[in-house]
């Protein structure tokens, strides 16, 4: 028990350095401008028709999106780029207790900082549209006009029938909040653990050939790359969408009980087991980790 609270201990202290930390305040501005340019073109579409939209609206039609979900977990990389945190408390820490559960402070700091990052992403999108919008728990005429018209293929928001027939506004939301919350974890515990083995600067890198890796394997450029015809694209989708961690990301890229695409239960149990095995080697390099305080005022 003492372990735990050392390590609960560590994770609070990374939390106090945010007070006056330009980076954190940094971060947390480019979320909510990201989100004001995302969700404004559901406001826009929404104001043009003269309709209202449902609270969550925005957040499910703006990160529907892959590319809007791989935009958003990039800025975490300035939030998280000096992992593992050493500070002038971090000797200080190490003298009371061990390496794991010091590093396992990190960890537990690492998912607090992600949902509350992810929590604010939500509560922003969903402020900007708040004006023009009700908190019942259905879709509104906007969401109709967008997935039924084919209006939301013409202003590049992901609004699909299937969305609309087989969920609700609050349920959505909260499956694509999951959803983006595992892929960023994922994200983060690769980032974390090549850090801790190979250090800061490979660390930043493993981060952005992770999300290039989601970006160029999409459905579209797995076809052109081998010339498939139009027949076979969608076995490539499939394939695409099982072996691609953005894809799987994505709420519509899923299987809502007619096709082989991952199913929502199986997407969580692939990013949790994967996020849980990246933490584990991040603990065990941490063994030969070397530490180095130049520069931290101790």
């Amino acid at each position: 028990m003492s372990k735990v609270k050392q390590s609960w201990s560590v994770a609070m202290y990374n939390f106090r350095q945010w007070k006056k930390n330009p980076r954190i305040v940094v971060t947390f501005a480019l979320a909510f401008i990201l989100c004001f340019l995302l969700s404004n073109r559901a406001v826009q579409f929404a104001q043009e028709q003269g309709t209202i939209m449902q609270l969550v609206e925005a957040f499910v039609w703006t990160f529907g999106d892959a590319n809007n979900i791989l935009i958003s977990s990039l800025l975490l990389v300035l939030l998280f780029a000096d992992m593992p945190f050493i500070c002038e408390g971090t000797p200080f820490y190490l003298m009371r207790t061990t390496r794991a559960s010091w590093l396992m402070g990190q960890i537990i700091y690492i998912c607090m900082a992600t949902v509350l990052y992810m929590a604010f992403i939500l509560l922003a999108t969903s402020a900007l549209c708040a004006h023009n919008s009700f908190i019942g728990d259905q879709w509104s005429e906007t969401a109709a006009m967008l997935g039924y018209s084919g209006a939301g293929e013409a202003v590049a928001l992901p609004a699909f029938v299937k969305t609309l027939e087989m969920s609700t506004p609050y349920a959505c939301m909260g499956t694509i909040f999951l959803l983006m919350l595992l892929y960023t974890l994922l994200m983060v515990s690769v980032m974390l653990a090549v850090n801790i083995r190979k250090g800061q600067f490979w660390g930043v890198i493993s981060a952005f050939l992770f999300s290039l890796y989601g970006l160029l394997l999409n459905p579209q450029v797995f076809g052109q790359m081998f010339g498939l015809p139009q027949e076979l694209m969608y076995k490539a989708n499939v394939a695409v969408g099982w072996m691609s961690p953005l894809n799987q990301a994505t709420y519509h890229m899923h299987n809502f009980g007619y096709d082989l695409l991952p199913r929502l239960w199986q997407t969580y149990l692939i990013f949790g087991a994967a996020t849980v095995l990246l933490f584990l080697t991040a603990l065990r390099g941490m063994k030969k980790y070397n530490f180095n305080f130049t520069g931290s005022g101790v």
